[in-house]
């Protein structure tokens, strides 16, 4: 009987190198070239089997359930892309299918609709659910999300996953080349990527336009006049529908057939300016009170409002600040990321201890908050995706919990709010505290140099998170802001940590002395004049970012500038020291 052998195997038939498919901060991700079917499907098959031994309380699933998937526009996702040398990669969509069908589940296609729409269907139905996408991260990229019956995957879910992807891939593997689905290239033999896999029924779509058009019922946004800046956004149709509904007028513009990545966080000055030109094209002759957008995958929004002659764009952690309160929540859980005007308001109160950056830890914190009895629950990220963790109800209308970033919630209640109380979008935000934030990165920047220098500045034990440095001692704290001991040698290690963050974050440069640290994700300083910087790798992409928060945005921009200046900026001064 033939056995699989070194030259036999489809290990040994494979015409690439294989590189795993890895965990960011929310769902896989991985350059489109190492993307093939046989990476996808693997990973996939893993965590499906992973799902079928929780228990259904913990989001499990049963061999036989409906299981839906959507898909957002890069062509990837749902189609084979040349990768040079004869190899094609993609064809997600396909590779996913396939692999609900083989684990015993019923797969469903909701189409092209943005990662909350499919999230919320399947909540509704108590189902699993897997977003192909690569959300914003550049378009060489992709990936995929996938949810539980109960929400997303939490990050204690990773390991044991992980697991069980290196025993899935070994067995495939090994398999004998010639009884393989797979070619050389990883590609399925007998499924077409252009059209092997289930045509999309509507009704993920239809649910998410009613979701908002009911919960809004009774007001109006009529005569506000807005630019949707369409790109290739996989919601781009279902923003203008959604607004138009609600009495906006809306004029869609920027439509491209070209996927763009946007990053909602750290949107840089090509990409404003980008908006600016569209803005002035399509405004001639008209007024537009805001520009409202998403991006790739529409789970992070993007708003911009006319101050004078050029654009204001709103940063998604003060976003929030104006949802929070408009939902009148009683409970806002934001990572250590966000601008610190949430603890300089109306919202510090109801504020919870800040996380790790990404939506499981913001989940996470929104449970322990539920837990402890508050019943208007919700929370935000940098980006301004926004999460509610509870139904809220409002002029007697209920939105259900929709634990998973959101888009359309947002950009909705803004408008809202401004309207409801006759500001414009400047106004309504400059009733905020005046802090102000920027974020900035550096693209195709090595994850290993990344947490070499976050190691680099960190002090010696992982349990101190919280470094203070009055004028009259050193005190250190853990996650529970619990007072630690701290020997003479590890204090001298910390002293020196601030003697050398201080040598890069100069008064030349307008930095005043450094008051405290913060580690619960990268490393954030704060100095004695108000101003914060704060660097850390992307979760999803080989990217180094640094966060800055002011007193005023001009020096929120300088600072995010410094930092990613080539060649001798702050973030770069920071990679020489290591």
């Amino acid at each position: 009987m033939a056995t699989a052998t070194a030259t036999g195997s489809l290990g040994s038939r494979l015409a690439y190198k294989p590189q795993s498919l890895n965990f960011g901060t929310s769902g896989r991700r991985g350059q489109v070239i190492h993307l093939t079917q046989l990476e996808i499907y693997t990973n996939v098959v893993a965590e499906i089997q992973y799902l079928q031994l929780l228990p259904q309380s913990e989001g499990g699933i049963q061999a036989g359930d409906d299981f839906y998937y959507a898909h957002d526009l890069r062509p990837s996702s749902t189609a084979l892309v040349d990768v040079g040398c004869g190899g094609r990669r993609g064809g997600l969509c396909q590779a996913v299918e396939q692999a609900l069908k083989d684990t015993g589940m019923h797969p469903i296609n909701l189409g092209a609709i943005p990662t909350p729409a499919l999230t919320c269907w399947a909540l509704k139905h108590g189902k699993g659910s897997i977003m192909v996408t690569g959300s914003h991260i550049p378009f060489d990229r992709n990936g995929y999300k996938l949810n539980t019956s109960k929400g997303e995957l939490m990050k204690r879910d990773e390991k044991p996953i992980n697991d069980k992807v290196a025993i899935v891939r070994e067995k495939l593997i090994s398999q004998l080349f010639a009884e393989s689905p797979f070619d050389n290239q990883g590609v399925f033999r007998s499924i077409s990527a252009q059209t092997d896999f289930q045509p999309a029924i509507p009704d993920g779509r239809k649910a998410y336009f009613q979701r908002y058009v009911e919960f809004f019922k009774g007001e109006t946004l009529q005569d506000v006049k807005l630019i949707a800046y369409q790109h290739s956004a996989v919601g781009r149709d279902l923003l203008v529908d959604i607004f138009e509904a609600l009495g906006a007028d809306v004029t869609p513009a920027g439509r491209s057939d070209t996927f763009v990545p946007i990053d909602t966080e750290a949107i840089d000055q090509a990409q404003l300016n980008t908006v600016q030109d569209l803005w002035r094209s399509t405004g001639t002759g008209h007024k537009f009170d805001a520009i409202i957008s998403t991006d790739g995958d529409s789970d992070r929004p993007l708003i911009l409002a006319p101050e004078g002659d050029k654009l204001r764009f709103f940063g998604g952690d003060l976003l929030g600040m104006v949802v929070a309160d408009f939902l009148g929540a009683d409970a806002a859980v934001v990572p250590i990321s966000s601008n610190d005007a949430i603890d300089r308001g109306a919202l510090s109160s109801v504020t919870e201890p800040k996380t790790k950056i990404g939506s499981p830890y913001v989940i996470a914190g929104m449970e322990k908050a539920i837990s402890k009895g508050r019943r208007r629950v919700c929370g935000w990220e940098a980006n301004g995706g926004f999460l509610t963790g509870c139904d809220i109800e409002r002029n007697g209308n209920i939105l259900t919990a929709l634990p998973t970033r959101d888009a359309f919630l947002p950009l909705l209640c803004a408008l809202f709010a401004a309207r409801n109380r006759g500001l414009t979008l400047p106004e309504l935000f400059d009733g905020l505290p005046q802090r102000f934030s920027r974020a900035a990165l550096l693209r195709n920047f090595p994850r290993s140099t990344s947490l070499k220098i976050i190691a680099r500045f960190s002090p010696p034990e992982a349990s101190m998170q919280n470094v203070s440095y009055p004028p009259d001692g050193l005190f250190v704290r853990d996650a529970d802001n619990t007072k630690l001991d701290v020997q003479e040698p590890h204090a001298k290690q910390i002293e020196k940590i601030r003697e050398a963050l201080e040598t890069v974050f100069t008064p030349q440069l307008g930095f005043a002395s450094i008051i405290q640290i913060l580690y619960t994700d990268g490393v954030r300083i704060l100095f004695s004049n108000g101003d914060v910087a704060h660097f850390r790798p992307s979760g999803n992409a080989d990217e180094l970012r640094i966060y800055a928060v002011a007193d005023a945005q001009e020096r929120a921009d300088k600072i995010a500038s410094l930092g990613t200046a080539e060649s001798d900026g702050l973030l770069r001064r920071l990679e020489k020291m290591i």
